[in-house]
């Protein structure tokens, strides 16, 4: 090999960061560089029903377990919760699932004549 080849030899094989750190970059060139997309994750909201002196508890139960695939227990359960707490908690969504849901059940309640009120918050 000649001198001259062995002297640019390393140039060219020298990584890109390293060659930006000594700044041998050769004029008019440009230097292209990926950034990872950040990913966030999607907030969660809580649906939660709420107590009234109106609504059968059958009912309620029977919301829990068509809109949230709550088992005949786990809605008796939530219920419960809502009758002696004046709140409770029916699931935990993402946004778009959780605004669906409370209009699903609301739109449910007032075709049955029921005051029913669901709410979600950011959890």
């Amino acid at each position: 090999m000649s001198e001259p080849e062995t002297e640019t030899l390393p140039f060219i094989m020298m990584a890109d960061d390293e060659r930006r750190r000594r700044g041998d970059n050769p004029p008019g060139t440009a230097v292209i560089t990926r950034t990872k997309p950040q990913v966030k994750r999607p907030s969660l909201y809580r649906v939660l029903l709420l107590n009234d002196d109106y609504t059968p508890m059958e009912f309620v139960v029977h919301v829990l377990e068509h809109f949230f695939t709550k088992n005949r227990e786990e809605a008796t359960q939530i219920m419960l919760h809502v009758h002696q707490h004046g709140v409770g908690e029916c699931g935990v969504y993402t946004y778009e699932v959780a605004e669906t849901k409370v209009t699903q059940v609301m739109d449910f309640a007032r075709k049955h004549q029921h005051p029913l009120q669901c709410v979600m918050e950011k959890k």
